[in-house]
C-alpha cells in the first residue's frame, strides 16, 4: 500500500495530464473543433460588443435596395435604348400619407391625404419605394382615391425586361398579379423583372411592377404567369403621387423617307384582355 502511494505521488500528475490530453484530443476529433470554438466564444463574450439586430436588418435592407436600384437603372436604360425613347423630364412627386383603407376592399383601393389643392389630378400615377402602387381614380380638394394594381379590375401593359416579351397584367386581390402574354411561346422564366410597357396607356414605361414567380405556358387561351408585386401594397403607409406620369418620354422621329411602324392602341393593353395570336 505504501509502495502504491509512493508510485502515485511520483507518476499521478503525469498520468492525469496525459489522460486529459488524450480525452481532449478525442473530443476535438469527434466534434471537429466545435468545443474549442464554443469555449473561445464563452471566454471572449464579456469583451465583445452586443450586436444590434435593428442595425443588421437596416444594413441588409439598404444593401438589397442598392442592388435593386442598380438592376432597375440598367434595365431602364436598356429599355429606352431598345425602344428608341428619349427621357425628357422627370416630374415632381407629391408625398402623401395613407389616410383610409377599408378591410372589405383592402386589395382594391385606398385613400391618400393629398388632393386637388396639392396638385393631384385624376389618372395620376402612384408609386412607393418598391414600385407601382396604382393610379388615382377620384380627387377631392384634400384627398384622392387610388385604384390599386392588386384590384381584379386593374390592368396594366407590362414587359419582361430581359426578353422584351409583352403582356397584360391584372390584379388578383393579393400581393400577386396574373400576367397574360400576347405570344403563344413567351420567353419568360422565374425571377424575371416585370416593368410597365412602353405601350401602356395609363403608366409610363420602365416602372417596376414585380418579378415572375411562376409560369404556366399551357394556360388557355393565352400563357400566364404569376407576378409578385414589388410595391408593399399590403402594409403601405406612405406613397408618392406623380401627376400624369413620373417621367415623360417622346419617341424618336423616324428616319428620313421611312414610314413609322404601326403601334397598337395603348388603351388595349391596359383595359382589355390580350388576344392569343
Amino acid at each position: 500500500m505504501f509502495a502504491l502511494r509512493r508510485w502515485w505521488d511520483r507518476y499521478g500528475i503525469q498520468i492525469t495530464l496525459t489522460s486529459l490530453a488524450v480525452g481532449t484530443a478525442l473530443l476535438i476529433r469527434q466534434t471537429q473543433g466545435g468545443v474549442l470554438l464554443e469555449t473561445y466564444q464563452w471566454l471572449t463574450r464579456p469583451f465583445q460588443s452586443k450586436p444590434n439586430p435593428q442595425a443588421q436588418v437596416a444594413n441588409a435592407q439598404m444593401l438589397e435596395l442598392q442592388q435593386r436600384l442598380i438592376e432597375l437603372e440598367s434595365k431602364n436604360q436598356r429599355l429606352e435604348e431598345l425602344l428608341g425613347f428619349v427621357q425628357v423630364k422627370k416630374g415632381k412627386g407629391i408625398t402623401a400619407p395613407v389616410i383610409g383603407r377599408s378591410a372589405d376592399h383592402w386589395w382594391q383601393q385606398l385613400s391618400l391625404g393629398r388632393g386637388r389643392r396639392d396638385g393631384v389630378e385624376k389618372e395620376s400615377v402612384v408609386l412607393s419605394p418598391g414600385g407601382v402602387v396604382g393610379r388615382v381614380t377620384a380627387v377631392t380638394a384634400h384627398t384622392s382615391r387610388v385604384l390599386l394594381l392588386s384590384d381584379p379590375t386593374s390592368r396594366v401593359g407590362v414587359t419582361i425586361s430581359r426578353s422584351r416579351t409583352m403582356g397584360s397584367m391584372r390584379g388578383n386581390s393579393g400581393n400577386r398579379g396574373i400576367l397574360e402574354f400576347y405570344e403563344k411561346n413567351p420567353d419568360v422564366r422565374r425571377g424575371d423583372v416585370v416593368t410597365s410597357s412602353a405601350l401602356s396607356g395609363r403608366f409610363p414605361s420602365g416602372l417596376p411592377i414585380g418579378r415572375i414567380e411562376s409560369v404556366d405556358t399551357t394556360k388557355s387561351p393565352a400563357p400566364e404567369a404569376i407576378v409578385e408585386l414589388s410595391a408593399p401594397v399590403s402594409y403601405l403607409e406612405w406613397a408618392v403621387i406623380y401627376p400624369k406620369s413620373p417621367e415623360v418620354a417622346e419617341p424618336l422621329a423616324p428616319a428620313s423617307g421611312s414610314a413609322p411602324s404601326p403601334v397598337p392602341s395603348p388603351n388595349v393593353l391596359d383595359e382589355s384582355s390580350p388576344s392569343t395570336p
